[in-house]
């Protein structure tokens, strides 16, 4: 029976609360990213969009977050932005970036199809649209090779994912079940143990031997690689055409009703940092490392960039019919009831933004505010 959906998601949220965050800032949620960036600086002259102070921006320190590392790193969000002030914070997990939303400490994020889903349907869509997408790919199983030699040799051994009900862990119930395999989605016990497990120390416990493998996104899949896991599966292999959505843009409601202008700016960033990853794949590799060294105080390692950074995919279309087929994942696995999610996306100003670069416009396959 799928369990009460806001049931599932306060225990999604407490098992978000029991990790280690980076560095508690006082919101709570997440942790302030500073910089001296001279590109972040205000240019001189500039001014204020709608007279806005500042606008606060999340992401995560993953490099599917490409867009919003690149973004920064570039200055092309203050670029856009004028006088209004970017503001950042990170992120470990969905829930905790979700909340964040909710109470005001953020305005704007990139965040996963999962925590969207359940942020918007906990809320009965009124707490947040997703309005762009960011990138596809990304997540692999990466299994320890002595023991796991197949596909087949998943079933009785311990797989992490990163926490209960995210992305990468609906993605891996669901493929266990494709597989004609049993497992309790809330204990994670059955025909393969499920270990719900922080990405930051994931690698750990792989090394440790606590783990068989991890079903996770860049750069923790190639950081297990680099620890002698070897991939034995590419989550693009399963979706048509290779792609699913992997990082949204959200947004607050609130927000974006009343400062359309800023969240214009914000897209016109995106879009550029898109549009120069793409053409520039080596700098802006080097540059995503150079924000996550900022954010985090290390740099990736090139063994684990570099194989990182190619198998994803950066882009402007949310690939809204992939997140429809990730919720109805949700409910197959019972970590969600059926939820409507009509409305959920409002890609007027990113197809504004999109039609003004000559850029193709995206369509949010059905789900659009009308």
């Amino acid at each position: 029976m799928p369990v009460n959906r806001s049931t599932f998601l306060r225990r999604g949220i407490a098992v978000v609360a029991a990790l280690p965050l980076l560095t508690l800032a006082a919101c709570g949620y997440g942790s302030d990213s500073k910089s001296t960036n001279s590109k972040e600086k205000v240019a001189a002259g500039s001014s204020k969009i709608d007279g806005l102070a500042s606008v606060k921006i999340g992401y995560f320190g993953n490099l599917t977050h490409g867009t919003a590392l690149v973004g920064r790193e570039q200055g092309l969000f203050q670029k856009e932005l004028g006088a209004t002030k970017a503001e950042y914070a990170t992120f470990n997990a969905g829930p905790s970036e979700i909340e964040a939303l909710n109470s005001g400490s953020i305005d704007i994020g990139w965040i996963g199809p999962s925590p969207a889903i359940n942020g918007y349907t906990k809320s009965d869509g009124k707490s947040l649209k997703i309005i762009g997408g960011s990138a596809s790919g990304g997540v692999k199983l990466v299994v320890n090779p002595k023991k796991i030699k197949s596909l087949k040799d998943v079933k009785g051994k311990k797989i992490a994912t990163p926490q209960l009900g995210n992305t990468q862990d609906v993605a891996f119930l669901n493929w266990i079940a494709d597989q004609g395999w049993k497992v309790d989605a809330q204990s994670g016990k059955g025909d393969v143990t499920v270990v719900r497990t922080d990405n930051k120390i994931t690698p750990d416990a792989f090394k440790a031997g606590s783990i068989d493998g991890a079903w996770v996104p860049e750069p923790t899949a190639s950081k297990l690689v680099a620890e002698g896991g070897k991939t034995i599966l590419d989550e693009s292999t399963l979706w048509p055409d290779k792609k699913f959505v992997i990082t949204n843009i959200i947004v607050s409601q609130k927000f974006l009703k009343a400062h359309p202008k800023v969240v214009e700016a914000v897209l016109k960033g995106s879009v550029a940092a898109n549009k120069w990853i793409n053409a520039n794949p080596t700098e802006a590799k080097a540059a995503a490392n150079k924000q996550l060294a900022a954010d985090s105080g290390k740099a990736l390692k090139a063994n684990v960039l570099d194989p990182a950074w190619s198998s994803i995919q950066f882009t402007n279309d949310p690939l809204a019919s992939t997140l429809n087929t990730e919720a109805a994942h949700a409910v197959k696995a019972g970590l969600l009831e059926k939820p409507d999610l009509n409305g959920i996306y409002d890609l007027t100003l990113l197809n504004k933004v999109l039609k003004a670069d000559g850029e193709s416009t995206v369509d949010a396959a059905g789900l659009g505010t009308s």
